[in-house]
C-alpha cells in the first residue's frame, strides 16, 4: 500500500485521481493526508477521501506514514512545496504547468536533484492510449520521415459564468490562460517531437479582456523538419479533429483529443484514431475507444500515476522535461512581443 498525500486541492485534476484511487482498491493507494490554505477547500476535499486535514505542509511532510504527495496547489505555490517536500524526501507528482518562471523550475530542479527524491509531472497527454499508439506510429518509421504535426487543443472557458473570478485566471496564481492549458498540447509536441529550435508565436486577446491570452497559434521548428504547430483556442465550444502527423508515406488523424471535441454531441462515427498508408492505399482505425468525455480522460491519469508511485514505471514525464516544456511555453510570449522566431536556447525566456 503507497500512503499518498495531497499538497493543495485547486487544480480539479486531483480530485479525479482520489477517487479514482477511493473507488478501486486494486490500486492499493490511500490519501492519508491534505493540506490546503483555503479552508473551505481543504474541509470538503478531506471530508470526500477520508483523509486527516493538515494545518501546514511541513505538518503533512513531517508525517511518517506519507511516501509520496500529490501537488496541486495554485501554479505559483509549486516551486515552494516542491522544495519543501524533496527535502523531506517524498516521491512527488506536480499538477501542470510546473511554475509560473523559468528560475522557479530551475529551483525545483535543483531540489530534486539535490535529494533524489523521484519525481513526476502529471501529463495526462503522455499517458492517452491513443497518444501512445500514435508516439509508436511516429517511431516506427512506417510513415517515414515526418514532416509535419498539428495538434489542436482547447476550452471553452467563456461558457463557465464563473471562469473570470476562478485562481486559473489570476496572473499572480497563474499567468493565464496560455501557460496554464496550452502547455498541455506544447508537452504533447515535445514528448512527441523532441526540443525543437525554435518557435514562432501569435498570441492574442480576442474576446474578453478579462481572460488574457485565450487564442493562439505557435509553430515549433526542428532542424531539418519536421514542423510542429501548436492551435489553441479558449473560447472554442465545439471541434471534432485534435491532431495530425503528415509523413511522406501517410498520415495520421486523431479526433475527440480535448475538452470541445470530447463533450459535445459526436454527430459522425468517425473513428477516434486511423491512420493512412501510402502503400496499401487503406486507412487504418487504432480500435482504441475514444473516452466518453474529457472527465473520462483525465480520470485515466490516476492508473500511471499509481504505476510511478509503485515503482513500475518511470516519471510520465521528468523534472528536467518539465523545464524544457515551461520554456517552449514561455518562449511563446516573447515570440509574440517582439514580433520574430526566437530560438529555444535564448536567455531573454528566462526574464518572462
Amino acid at each position: 500500500m503507497t500512503r499518498v498525500a495531497i499538497l493543495g486541492f485547486a487544480h480539479g485534476h486531483v480530485h479525479a485521481y482520489c477517487t479514482q484511487w477511493r473507488q478501486n482498491p486494486a490500486h492499493d493507494v490511500q490519501v492519508v493526508a491534505g493540506w490546503d490554505h483555503d479552508a473551505a477547500r481543504l474541509d470538503a476535499a478531506t471530508l470526500a477521501y477520508a483523509c486527516a486535514p493538515c494545518a501546514t505542509p511541513a505538518e503533512l511532510l513531517a508525517r511518517k506514514d506519507v511516501q509520496a504527495v500529490v501537488i496541486a496547489a495554485e501554479t505559483s505555490l509549486h516551486c515552494e512545496l516542491v522544495e519543501q517536500a524533496a527535502a523531506a524526501g517524498k516521491m512527488i507528482a506536480l499538477q501542470k504547468p510546473m511554475a509560473l518562471t523559468l528560475p522557479q523550475a530551475d529551483r525545483m530542479v535543483a531540489a530534486v536533484q539535490r535529494y533524489g527524491v523521484p519525481f513526476t509531472l502529471a501529463w495526462q497527454m503522455r499517458t492517452d492510449p491513443q497518444n501512445v499508439r500514435i508516439k509508436e506510429l511516429v517511431q516506427s518509421g512506417e510513415l517515414g520521415k515526418i514532416l509535419m504535426v498539428r495538434r489542436r487543443h482547447g476550452l471553452g472557458v467563456h461558457t463557465w459564468p464563473t471562469f473570470t473570478t476562478l485562481w486559473h485566471n489570476q496572473p499572480e496564481l497563474n499567468r493565464d490562460i496560455w501557460a496554464d492549458d496550452a502547455s498541455h498540447a506544447i508537452d504533447f509536441i515535445h514528448w512527441l517531437l523532441g526540443v525543437p529550435e525554435s518557435v514562432t508565436a501569435e498570441i492574442d486577446t480576442l474576446l474578453d479582456p478579462r481572460v488574457p491570452n485565450d487564442n493562439g497559434i505557435a509553430i515549433y521548428r526542428y532542424l531539418g523538419g519536421p514542423i510542429a504547430e501548436v492551435v489553441c483556442s479558449f473560447t472554442c465550444v465545439a471541434a471534432e479533429n485534435t491532431t495530425e502527423v503528415i509523413g511522406e508515406k501517410g498520415s495520421i488523424i486523431q479526433n475527440y483529443g480535448d475538452v470541445p471535441s470530447c463533450n459535445v454531441p459526436r454527430m459522425l462515427e468517425n473513428p477516434g484514431l486511423k491512420w493512412f498508408k501510402l502503400e496499401t492505399g487503406l486507412w487504418t482505425t487504432s480500435g482504441i475507444p475514444s473516452p466518453s468525455g474529457h472527465g473520462a480522460r483525465i480520470a485515466g491519469l490516476a492508473g500511471p500515476l499509481v504505476e510511478f508511485f509503485h515503482g513500475r514505471r518511470p516519471p510520465i514525464a521528468t523534472v528536467e522535461e518539465g523545464r524544457t516544456t515551461l520554456r517552449m511555453t514561455l518562449a511563446c510570449y516573447v515570440s509574440t512581443r517582439e514580433g520574430r522566431r526566437v530560438s529555444l536556447g535564448e536567455e531573454g525566456i528566462a526574464q518572462v
